[in-house]
């Protein structure tokens, strides 16, 4: 389904936001915590697919299967590439080492013998063994052309090929046959330690060899593929896209003879179930609940549903409607007796759609995707370490989870990476780095950047706060007094000036200002001028002052990539190459976490009101004041949900917000990408290798030669050289216990630096045909669709010839 959320990362597949987005916002996510090989005890949630052996699968049939909507391309590596695109793709073309239910890479028996590095010195050197019965649909064998085709398409040496990722592929010196024809051979510039994210998918070279067949050629069609299925055909016009059964495939043939791939919006799901339009569909914890009802026409607690059109009415207001139909009013009585038979219409209506969803079945994991609350370090009170770092400190993670996934029935733990999902290998808990709730050590974090409630009261000067205390002349004073539009245009100063008319283009309906209940006051309208107290700067820099540019902006890329979608923060120490340690370092190891993640002892907080709150904090008059940017879409009300308690708990500490809503079609690209927030919530996909993808959702922000900065996908505009050193050394380790500890040591740097907030992993639901197997929430795992199938029915007689059997086994 789609996604608002964030953009995977730009370097091997980019990230979308836009796509992550809008299912984040439908379906909120959970998050795990666990260490090594084991996150079954810590918020580990497995597949849930119901796994069938191909003996017991019927041979035959045909699946439909929900998506987004028609791929704009069939080129995962192209710009416009969606969860569709990588849905489709993954039945048809050979991805070498797919992830198992625990997100780890596996080499691929269909398409490898053997995949290894057999050289390090003086240069590294991963050589293929090919399974000699694997070929293209054409009946050409797949071999060493069509990677030397693939390479130089995604090497980002030939401008003239429009691919949106070249990470990996630009550290490849040569590719040359190996021994024979069943060998590939590749030698690496420089050491890369994800070379297994390579070649997945694997294009022919009819698509890869040339700009002309790269950029429009597999748009709409594939001239070969090579998988269980092969694609018979791609109807726009009807929102279909058709596989059916490769006769050339080698492999365990497909069960199905036909998928056909269904364009159907989110929220349109539940009625296409009804109607028998789909087999298998994403669907939203609303839709997911009607189907749960469906067993019976009751609600989960075995009662008569509540509301909806099949709810029965309570006895006062069915006792009014009987009253008012058969009342001595001729036309009341008729108009009552309408609407009487129009309810039990819909009631009837109801009732044969819920018998029809009862034939599906709810599978649930947790989705490969998270969700943060990111905090703009660009400009304004979040430029300021100390004041990321008490937001983060004031936030109760655990509520947020249970509020999210507890509904659900899925395990609710905080997330405590932003690099790791619990199951993977690489999950680490790194949270300490930056601390738990403590709303005490929040308010002294406040208190020593100069956010204090005294600070609060209207200076009689009408001079700004923070960085721009004193550089406002009397005119602007003049202007400030006369309202709100005038206090916005007041601004002299170009950074925050520009920042102010960003805000106050929202309109004003969708704005809601949690903590200010006082509207006949201040003018200003809060947080049009982000530029509060930018002046300090932590370990975790934020870059500001200039335009913002997207460097290689996340489209709405399939991996979720499609969006949500991989998001950031950073802190580091000096920024020099000799601070980055082999190890662990004692700091990162201590229970303090990182340092500067607290208050200077003996900082005080500021004493609690007498109903246990603390009131509005300021600096020089001017109230601390937060934008934070929600989607106002239907489907992003969990979403909303986790903002609003997010609002209360920042306000419990004296931090006003100022909500605004604004459409979905908005968010990423006009606010998150822009950089027009100050607080948001979005997701950013999981990966197994995160020394790649992750890089440009955290990597610091660097000016460009004209004055605008370059952030790739770093939307929260903080990062630091030494977490830049950390994965530039992991991505080039090939040792990979070495790589995962270079991983965690960033990990505790961008907790520490306080942009990204990483909350709960993202659930999964999904609707399937109670007939269907091996299909559903595939959680970290990559489905195997030449499994996926109806369970074959069991022959007449089985069970009462299997309990004979073992009875004469036992004689």
């Amino acid at each position: 389904m789609s996604h608002v959320g964030v953009p995977r990362g730009t370097a091997r597949k980019r990230r979308s936001l836009a796509l992550l987005a809008t299912g984040v916002l439908t379906l909120p996510v959970l998050a795990g915590c666990s260490s090594g090989d084991d996150g079954s005890a810590a918020g580990f949630a497995p597949q849930d697919i119901a796994v069938t052996g191909r003996d017991l699968v019927a041979e035959g049939g045909t699946v439909d299967w929900a998506i987004d909507s028609v791929p704009a391309t069939l080129n995962t590596f192209q710009a416009d590439a969606d969860s569709s695109t990588t849905r489709i793709t993954g039945a048809l073309l050979p991805t070498l080492f797919p992830l198992d239910a625990k997100g780890r890479p596996q080499l691929n028996p269909d398409y490898l013998e053997s995949a290894k590095v057999v050289e390090t010195e003086p240069r590294q050197v991963v050589l293929y063994r090919l399974n000699q019965q694997a070929v293209w649909s054409d009946g050409r064998e797949i071999g060493a052309p069509d990677f030397v085709a693939q390479w130089r398409a995604l090497s980002g040496r030939d401008s003239a090929f429009w691919t949106a990722r070249n990470a990996g592929y630009d550290r490849i010196e040569k590719i040359e046959r190996g021994a024979d024809d069943l060998e590939v051979r590749v030698t690496f510039a420089k050491p890369y330690g994800d070379w297994r994210s390579l070649f997945s998918p694997l294009y022919p070279k009819e698509v890869t060899g040339s700009p002309k067949a790269f950029n429009d050629g597999a748009r709409t069609t594939l001239k070969a593929t090579s998988g269980p299925f092969r694609l018979s055909g791609v109807d726009k016009k009807k929102g279909e896209v058709t596989l059916v059964r490769n006769p050339r495939w080698w492999g365990s043939p497909a069960k199905l003879d036909s998928l056909v791939f269904r364009a159907v919006a989110p929220q349109d799901r539940a009625a296409a179930l009804a109607a028998g339009k789909v087999d298998v569909a994403d669907v939203d914890a609303a839709a997911a609940h009607r189907i749960t009802q469906a067993a019976g026409g009751k609600a989960a607690n075995g009662q008569p549903l509540a509301q909806g059109p099949g709810a029965a009415p309570d006895p006062a207001a069915a006792l009014r409607s009987w009253a008012e139909a058969h009342g001595s009013d001729a036309e009341q009585a008729a108009a009552a007796q309408a609407a009487r038979e129009k309810s039990r219409a819909a009631a009837e209506a109801h009732a044969a759609e819920q018998g029809r969803l009862s034939a599906y079945v709810v599978r649930k994991s947790l989705e490969p995707a998270y969700t943060q609350l990111a905090l703009n370090g660009e400009s304004g009170p979040l430029a300021d370490d100390r004041v990321r770092r008490a937001v983060a400190r004031a936030l109760n993670r655990q509520e947020l989870v249970d509020t999210v996934l507890g509904p659900l029935g899925l395990p609710a733990r905080p997330l405590g990476s932003h690099l790791a999902l619990a199951g993977q290998p690489a999950y680490e808990d790194s949270s300490d780095a930056l601390g738990g709730q403590d709303t005490e050590e929040a308010q002294a974090l406040l208190a020593d950047a100069g956010w204090t409630p005294e600070g609060a009261v209207s200076k009689t000067d009408g001079t700004k706060a923070g960085s721009e205390a004193g550089k406002k002349s009397g005119k602007d004073a003049e202007k400030k007094s006369a309202g709100p539009a005038a206090g916005k245009a007041g601004s002299t100063d170009d950074k925050a000036g520009d920042t102010a008319d960003r805000h106050g283009s929202a309109p004003d309906d969708g704005l809601y200002i949690v903590g200010d209940d006082d509207k006949s006051g201040d003018g200003d309208k809060p947080g049009g001028d982000r530029s509060g107290d930018g002046d300090h700067r932590g370990d975790g820099d934020p870059v500001g002052g200039a335009a913002t540019h997207v460097l290689a902006p996340a489209p709405a890329a399939g991996f979720h990539r499609s969006v949500l979608l991989s998001q950031a923060g950073y802190l580091s120490e000096s920024g020099t190459s000799q601070d980055v340690p082999a190890r662990v370092s004692a700091q990162d190891r201590r229970p303090g976490g990182a340092a500067g993640a607290y208050a200077p002892a003996g900082t005080a907080a500021p004493a609690q009101g007498a109903d246990g709150r603390r009131g509005p904090l300021g600096k020089d008059g001017k109230p601390l004041t937060l934008r934070f940017v929600l989607p106002s879409g239907p489907g992003a009300e969990p979403l909303r949900s986790v903002g609003d308690k997010i609002s209360a708990m920042l306000d419990s500490v004296g931090i006003r917000t100022e909500i605004t809503k604004v459409s979905d079609e908005s968010y990423f690209q006009d606010h998150i990408a822009s950089g027009d927030y100050d607080l948001a919530l979005y997701s950013w996909p999981a990966t197994a290798y995160p020394a790649t993808d992750d890089r440009p959702i955290f990597a610091k922000p660097v000016p460009a030669t004209d004055g605008s900065l370059l952030v790739e996908q770093n939307y929260t505009r903080v990062g630091t050289d030494h977490i830049d050193q950390l994965f530039d050394q992991a991505v080039s380790e090939l040792d990979e216990g070495n790589a995962r500890d270079l991983m965690k040591q960033a990990d505790a740097r961008i907790w520490a630096a306080a942009g990204s907030i990483p909350l709960y992993q993202r659930p999964q639901l999904v609707a399937a045909n109670r007939k269907l197997v091996n299909v559903g929430a595939f959680g970290l795992g990559a489905p195997r669709y030449q499994d996926i199938g109806f369970k074959a029915p069991q022959a007449a007689g089985a069970p009462a010839n299997q309990k004979k059997h073992t009875y004469e086994k036992l004689r």
